[in-house]
This record gives C-alpha cells, structure tokens and sequence, in this order.
C-alpha cells in the first residue's frame, strides 16, 4: 500500500537547499532554513513528493507525522525524514496520517523505536513503520473520516483566529487609554541615519529599534522610569534545581508564560533557611526574564500571584513595586505590550545569549496613570482575557473531541465494511 521515496539528489556544494522540518502533535511541515550545500552534512538529500507520508524518524513518539502539502514541494530532507508515496487506489495520505496520529498506534511507536542514548535520539526505523497493520475501510469511508477532521480542524483556526483577534483587541485598547498609539509593525530598512547626541550604543540593531521608539510623553499620563517605582531589584538562585521534588519548587524560565505563571512543569531546589527570607516570593512580585536563547522571551514577564512556597531561579529578577503607586499587575501588563518590547528589544543584547540586565530594566520607560484609572484599565484586561481563555476552551474540547471520534472511526471495536486490518506493505 505504501512505497518509500528513494530517489536521491547528491548535495551540490555550490547549491543552496531549502530544507523541511515536520512539527510535533501532528502540526505539519514547515520550510526551516535555506542553506549553502557547503554547510550540510548529509551527502544526500530527499526532495519532498507533494501528497506524500512523512514522517520523522527521531520524534515520531511526539507524534511528528505529517502529508507533504505542494507549497513545499521544491523543499529537502535528510534520510531522518522517510517518505511513502501511497496506493491511492487503496489508501489516502491523510486516512495514514490520522491512524498515526491515534493514541495505541503512538504507543506502538514508543515501544518500536530504539536508540543507546536519551529518548529524544530514539528513531522509529522504516522496517518498523512497514510492519504496522491498519484498518483498511473503502476509500469512501476513509475519505468521510478525512472529511470529519478537516471540518473539526476548520472549526479549530476559526476558534484560533478568535483568539488572536481578542487578545489583539484588548492589547490595543490598553494602549489607547493610555491616549497612545499602537506601534506598526517594524520593517526592515536599508539605511537610516541617527543623530550623534542619540547614538547610545556601537551596535546595528540597537539604533535601529532606538530609532523606532513611540514617544510615550504624547500620552494622558506622566511618564517615569521603572526604577522610580521599584522597592526591590533581585537576582534568583542559581541553586541546582531536581526533579525529585526536594526542596522549594523554584520558578524558572519555562514557568512564565503569556504574560502569566504557569506551575504545570515545577522543579525544587534545597534552601537554607537562612535564605529562604531572601529568595521566597511574595504576592505582587513581578518575575521578569532576564536571558535566554531566543530573544522574543527576554524581558518578558508575570506578576506573582500564586498560593503556596515558591522561589525563583537565576535566569529571573524579581521586581517589586511600590504599591502605593503603581499595580503589579499594570506595570507586566505594560512591559509585555508592544510599547514595553520596543523598549526590551532595544536594550537587550546577545552576549552568548541574549540579555538584558537589572539595570537596563530600571531604565524602561511607563506611563503612570493615577491607581483608580490602573485598576479599571486592569479590568477591563482581566474580562478580555476570560474571554480568551472561554475561547480557548472551547477550541481544545472541540480538538479533544475530534481526536477521540477520529479514533473511535479508524479503530472501534465494530469493524469497518466487516474488513481485517491489513498490514502497509501487503
């Protein structure tokens, strides 16, 4: 029923290739880099076959399965990426994708793959995927299970499209009642030019977003500098931290997520208790990141809010205001808006990793509305993000609910058309 790719090209050094990746959770494939022949390492390459199985062999336990869509057929893998053009006569892609992706065939996959090293070099070998028996309905009800998930998957980006038009909405309105105005989005530019009394820092990219910066004096409210209404700037531990839950969980980069604290991924640390005044968080304490690989998380932030013992790792500073000015809560609002990032990503710096330091964080800039005007502009923050979060739920159970019906169609008990299953290469 399935037939795998084997045609290779030889990598040209003087070439370049657009090479594909397949996302976990059955996402898709995706265009990753364009690169010399010169820099790869493989001596062949694959180029993808629209309408073809693949998958990846590395993580096929994450469920990275996926069907080769035609916008990426001019793309390349590696032999890591093993492709099956199908029997249409028998089987449709997308009726192999869906029974892989299905809970007893990922458990099938786990117990398949091997590997000497941790399990995220486990590979899920070609002659394992071929051994796989799967139940074989005619082409019409395949096609009717197909045809029930693209519809659930419709429903999906509508419920998706809702969120990101609300969470853009509310972002936008908090700007505005401050009477300022949203940033546009930047554009790249060839050249620009800097005045030498503005020229802080030797650096491309930092004059660059500088240049861009929203004058926030244009608003309502009197401006300051973060640092004014500070009581407490802190570096976390750099405490070892286990998984063997002994200790305080420590909050870390992971944890700090949408703008909020999310304790689903906890790890511990051992504290004296000479150290614990110093380190444990207190209701209202903001945990801002200070660096990171990826430069879109640095500076981002969450006020503290939890119940229960927590302190916070090294890659974190804790930020505490003076809350007889200013709401926690307001002020990592404001630095995770577009406003507030202008200003991160024109401080931060790559140093290894990109940074931004205790000191480049009492610089930002915020806009500081009288506490009754920041409770209600809160407000109205907290009711656009329970409608978020509403229609978020809404969208997972739909998701939930189509992954469990998929499944019941592809492997329920009753038998399709009163067929065996049959087994891929038969």
């Amino acid at each position: 029923m399935v037939r795998q790719v084997t045609n290779k090209v030889k990598v040209d050094p003087k070439k370049e290739y657009k090479l594909a990746g397949v996302k976990w959770y059955g996402e898709g494939l995706f265009h990753r880099e364009t690169v010399a022949g010169s820099s790869i390492s493989a001596a062949y390459l694959t180029q993808l076959v629209p309408g073809a199985f693949i998958y990846n062999r590395l993580f096929a336990w994450k469920e990275s399965f996926a069907v080769v869509p035609e916008t990426l057929g001019d793309c390349f893998v590696s032999n890591e990426f093993p492709q099956f053009t199908v029997d249409s006569g028998r089987i449709l892609s997308r009726y192999l994708f869906l029974f892989c992706m299905c809970r007893s065939t990922i458990k099938s996959v786990n117990k398949a793959s091997i590997g000497s090293a941790a399990v995220s070099r486990n590979r899920f070998k070609e002659e394992y995927f071929l051994d796989f028996f799967i139940p074989l309905p005619p082409l019409i009800e395949q096609q009717a299970i197909v045809d029930k998930w693209e519809q659930a998957q419709k429903e999906i980006a509508a419920g998706q499209e809702r969120i990101r038009y609300k969470e853009l909405e509310t972002a936008e309105r908090f700007i505005r009642e401050l009477g300022l105005t949203p940033p546009k989005p930047a554009s790249g530019r060839k050249a620009f030019a800097v005045l030498w009394k503005d020229f802080a820092r030797w650096s491309v990219s930092y004059n660059h977003t500088a240049s861009r910066l929203s004058d926030l004096t244009n608003g309502k409210y009197p401006v300051v500098s973060l640092g004014v209404i500070l009581e407490m700037v802190q570096y976390g531990t750099s405490e070892k931290a286990n998984q063997a839950e002994y200790g305080t969980p420590v909050l870390r980069i992971n944890n700090i997520k949408d703008g909020r604290i999310d304790t689903a991924d906890m790890k511990h640390i051992p504290i004296q208790e000479k150290q614990k005044n110093a380190l444990l968080l207190e209701d209202g304490d903001i945990l801002i990141i200070r660096t990171s690989g990826s430069r879109d998380l640095v500076g981002t932030c969450a006020a503290f809010h939890e119940e229960g013992i927590f302190c916070f790792a090294s890659y974190l500073i804790r930020l505490r205001v003076r809350k007889n000015r200013v709401i926690p809560d307001f002020v990592a609002y404001f630095i995770n808006s577009s406003l507030g990032r202008q200003q991160v990503d024109s401080l931060s710096r790559k140093i290894m990793q990109n940074n931004i330091n205790s000191e480049e964080i009492r610089s930002l800039q915020i806009p500081l509305p009288p506490l009754p005007v920041q409770q209600e502009i809160l407000r109205r923050i907290v009711e656009g993000r329970a409608e978020v979060s509403r229609i978020r739920g809404a969208v997972q159970e739909i998701a939930s609910d189509s992954k469990r019906e998929i499944e019941t169609l592809i492997l329920g008990t009753k038998k399709v058309d009163g067929r065996e299953p049959t087994r891929l290469t038969s």
